[in-house]
């Protein structure tokens, strides 16, 4: 794996450097040939020259999108300036009709100048250099003059035109109203310069505190993934195979997204010599998968395998398929081959951990999690796994301690604090058991299971309002869930609502689980009701 750079360094805007320091180190060498070993985006096309700050301050939004795919084969540094940045990376947005071009976030310095009249009067003109220079940050009035003389280059006749009129102040400080700071909307603790240059600023405190805002569930975006830059590309079989896979990447728009992917991996495999790169079948199958579709996955996923035999993630995605199908032996089989590939990878050990789970083996799914979390003791999933296994082999004691070390890990784990609950509610620790139960709801709103647990840990502290209203809202969720309407029908009944009781149980009746159903039909016999 390509090293982490050790901060932002000259490289990072000038390209590789080796050449032209050995240059500056050799008698002989001229001021031209100096120049010509190194890049000086100066000296770049006005695009070009903006790459060099796009690609780290363009981002289209930080929520599920997504908002840029790199290219396979290119590292993420591996971008040298001076060449097409769409050659390493290409950059995504909501769809127009989705009318979210407004929104500010923290990355989102050049997607809001690039929004600005004074940009698209003339791109050319207006760069991030135009304002800021790359070695040098001014502070205090130092900034404020700075500034101003950059907005004057283009305004200064107009200015000093208003200032005479009376329809403008003289005050310094062109950006505080033209380009205020705001609170964004992604990071909600950070207040930070809007780069949309702006007549006026919008109305009301816009540093004033916002509420943090999670876009996942119901809440997500379902819709479009559009191109953003560059605005076009050359139309190619690759070309296609990105655009399509920003479309379910994210599962933004896997109904269009899946075909779109689908039909663009058929031409190029009917283009020889091109084969498209694995990872194209892998997302394919992901997609599949996402869209509750595992039986189209599973051909995708060994297809996937048996191009890349040597291929960790591949392997890993394929067993993870076989388990989920029911299908653990294949699963084991598969993941013994990643581990003799890679016998330190903890993702490897791990799922062998939750295949051996699968298999009805506790015991060698316990020593697997545990080998997994002594290769990775931060990887929070083992832990909580861990913790589930040990529950069902009665090692409650265990268990609690793996639960808790998972959300110590990660204290935003959903399904942890779920697990952790339910193992204190069973224990009679409800006031600690609901605690973890609402903080994994406030996490994941939309986990119809967890609400369906805590309902039932409501029901035996006698809390049947509260009970029903969790009950409602999983139904809400996951409509299919018919524990959860049996249950919810029994309270109703014991209210006196029968009529809704009856329209609960009607549908529970005809669930695929034989308890439920016949749980059901029982009570339905008993109300005099003929299904």
């Amino acid at each position: 794996m390509e090293p982490l750079p050790q901060g932002i360094d000259c490289q990072r805007c000038h390209g590789p450097g080796r050449r032209h320091v050995q240059l500056a180190q050799t008698a002989g060498s001229t001021p031209a040939t100096l120049r010509a070993a190194i890049v000086n985006p100066a000296r770049l096309s006005p695009e070009r020259r903006e790459e060099v700050c796009i690609q780290c301050h363009l981002e289209s939004t930080s929520f599920p999108l997504p908002n840029s795919l790199q290219r396979y084969g290119q590292g993420p540094f591996a971008y040298r300036p001076g060449l097409p940045l769409s050659d390493y990376w290409l950059f995504f947005d909501h769809a127009p009709a989705a009318n979210r071009t407004g929104k500010f976030e923290l990355v989102n310095a050049v997607y809001r100048i690039r929004q600005s009249k004074c940009y698209l009067a003339n791109p050319t003109a207006l760069g991030c250099t135009t304002c800021h220079s790359p070695h040098d940050v001014p502070r205090a009035e130092a900034a404020t003059r700075h500034y101003d003389a950059a907005c004057r280059t283009c305004h200064t006749a107009a200015f000093n035109q208003l200032i005479a009129s009376g329809r403008h102040t003289a005050t310094p400080g062109c950006a505080e109203c033209h380009m205020p700071k705001r609170r964004t909307e992604d990071v909600v603790h950070a207040v930070v310069t809007d780069h949309l240059i702006q007549r006026l600023p919008p109305p009301g405190d816009l540093a004033a505190p916002l509420p943090e805002r999670h876009e996942s569930g119901d809440q997500a975006y379902r819709g479009q993934v559009a191109l953003y830059y560059p605005e076009k590309l050359r139309q190619s079989l690759d070309n296609d195979l990105y655009l399509a896979l920003a479309q379910v990447i994210d599962k933004s728009n896997l109904s269009a997204g899946i075909p779109q992917l689908a039909v663009a991996l058929s031409r190029q495999q009917r283009t020889p010599p091109a084969q498209p790169r694995v990872e194209f079948t892998l997302a394919l199958a992901e997609a599949w998968h996402n869209a509750g579709s595992p039986e189209k996955a599973l051909p995708l996923y060994r297809d996937a395998a048996a191009r890349s035999p040597r291929s960790v993630f591949a392997l890993q995605k394929l067993a993870t398929a076989l388990r989920d199908a029911g299908q653990p032996a294949q699963a084991i089989t598969i993941l013994q081959q990643a581990a003799a590939l890679n016998p330190n990878d903890p993702t490897t050990w791990h799922e062998l951990g939750l295949a051996r789970r699968a298999q009805g083996n506790p015991a060698a799914a316990i020593a697997a999690l545990q080998k997994a979390i002594a290769l990775d003791p931060n990887l929070p999933e083992p832990h909580s796994n861990l913790g589930i296994v040990h529950l069902s082999s009665g090692d409650n004691t265990a268990a609690e301690a793996a639960f808790r070390e998972a959300i110590r890990i990660q204290p935003s784990y959903a399904d942890a604090h779920n697990n952790l609950a339910n193992l204190l509610s069973s224990k009679g620790d409800f006031p600690q058991a609901r605690l973890h139960f609402e903080t994994a709801i406030r996490l994941n709103p939309a986990d119809a299971r967890t609400r369906y647990n805590f309902a039932m840990a409501l029901g035996r502290a006698r809390d049947f309002n509260e009970a029903q209203r969790q009950l409602e809202a999983a139904l809400q969720s996951d409509p299919a869930l018919a524990e959860a309407r049996l249950i919810l029908a029994q309270i109703l009944l014991a209210k006196g609502d029968t009529p809704a009781a009856i329209a609960h149980l009607q549908k529970a009746a005809a669930a695929q689980d034989p308890g439920v159903r016949k749980a059901a039909a029982d009570l339905l016999r008993e109300l005099g009701v003929g299904r």
